[in-house]
């Protein structure tokens, strides 16, 4: 009788060999372990496209003190930073005067870029607005002025009646749009500030601080810049015959200074918000309670003059540029792009410019999932050895789980890792 032969069945000489092939390749996954995950002190120039450069002087002058002032209070802030760079009594509440109508103004923009009302739309005068003392654009009761007019009667002569026909046109009536006012203050952050009307006009409890107009100011420039430049930098407005130079008198002094909003009550004194540029570093210094019309504008002249004079703005790196991929493990893909969630720019002394440093910490074991925007390590900047900015760096994409293979493999590999 023939001696049968017996094959194994295709399953049972499948399973070894799958098996052999997971553990060689499991084993050399073990062996590899990139080293891009665990990425330290990464140098700008290596790992990412330079930053623009800044020019910076052969010698440096040294930084002397920040001037003093006769103000009550004052404040210079770095907009591009938020960072105050001379202050005095920057949260003291104090009455604010006509520089109220910065906030006007941030309502009627914030109206008229949402759609709510346009530039040409037609505002009765009412008997209240036509009333108004103090500062007048000379409109008349129950006539019909634009919108953009009103604008450069309140913005341009510092109008009190213009100011309270937008009050009423955006509000539905002025108390609505003072409740309007405060909102929007503590929406801002603006903690020292209370408003009991929207031109100014002396009031009890009426106040704002020197920081909380920088910080409404700052607002109002970058979320409306086109409504900033066309108001704000107007030197002059004729209407119904009646000719009027804009109070704020560094426009006709300073090519840089862009913008501005005086105030002036007996009680409140003389005061200033004005900002300018120079070499993409924007400046707003805010004076409050001076004695003079001349010392409001010298002081507020002298802070900008210190501020560019002594200090700048370094681009660091860009939102959304890519400083790095590092692996990640048990993920869809095996690398994620990661950056910056906004621009970074620092405010330094024109001397420490030049002893600048950028460090990047990524987290060694990243696993997925990863969310887009989860923050995966630190970067940051120094000025020689004192840190002068930290921000998180992200994921700049998404990275869900991987199929179960790649989990597998994956959980080896951290072993070693």
């Amino acid at each position: 009788m023939k001696k049968q032969h017996t094959r194994p069945a295709p399953r049972a000489r499948l399973m070894p060999r799958l098996l052999a092939a997971t553990l060689a390749f499991a084993a050399s996954a073990i062996l590899y372990v990139p080293a891009q995950a665990e990425t330290t002190a990464v140098s700008p120039q290596k790992n990412q496209p330079a930053a623009p450069s800044t020019p910076v002087p052969q010698v440096a002058m040294p930084v002397p003190g920040a001037p003093v002032l006769s103000a009550r209070s004052y404040v210079l802030l770095d907009a591009n930073t938020g960072q105050i760079i001379v202050q005095k009594n920057a949260d003291e509440p104090v009455p604010p005067a006509s520089i109220t109508k910065l906030m006007t103004s941030y309502l009627v923009f914030s109206a008229l870029k949402s759609g709510q009302i346009h530039m040409d739309d037609m505002v009765t005068i009412s008997k209240k607005a036509w009333q108004m003392q103090g500062s007048k654009m000379f409109i008349e009761v129950g006539k019909q002025v634009s919108v953009k007019n009103l604008l450069m009667g309140m913005i341009v002569q510092s109008g009190n009646d213009a100011a309270t026909a937008l009050a009423e046109y955006v509000g539905g009536n002025e108390q609505s749009f003072v409740s309007l006012m405060n909102a929007t203050a503590k929406k801002l952050g603006m903690t020292n500030t209370h408003y009991e009307d929207p031109t100014g006009w002396p009031a009890d409890g009426h106040v704002m601080s020197a920081r909380d107009i920088s910080t409404l100011f700052n607002a109002l420039v970058k979320q409306f810049p086109d409504y900033y430049h066309e108001f704000f930098r107007q030197k002059e407005f004729t209407w119904n015959g009646i000719k009027q130079y804009n109070r704020e008198k560094l426009l006709f002094r300073d090519n840089w200074v862009d913008g501005g909003k005086t105030g002036h009550t007996e009680e409140a004194g003389f005061c200033l918000a004005t900002s300018g540029q120079q070499n993409g570093m924007r400046l707003i210094a805010v004076v409050l309670g001076t004695a003079s019309d001349d010392a409001r504008n010298n002081e507020a002249e002298a802070l900008l003059n210190y501020g560019f004079r002594f200090y700048e703005n370094v681009p660091v790196r860009q939102a959304r540029q890519v400083l790095a991929t590092p692996d990640v493990f048990k993920g869809a893909a095996d690398q994620v792009p990661v950056g910056l969630e906004k621009d970074l720019v620092v405010l330094v002394t024109k001397d420490q410019a030049k002893n600048l440093s950028v460090s990047m910490t990524i987290n060694p074991k990243l696993i997925a999932p990863l969310a887009a925007d989860q923050s995966v390590g630190k970067l940051v900047v120094k000025a020689g050895d004192k840190i002068i900015a930290e921000r998180d760096v992200v994921a700049l994409n998404a990275v869900p789980e991987g199929g179960f293979f790649k989990r597998m493999v994956d959980t080896a590999r951290l072993w070693f890792k």
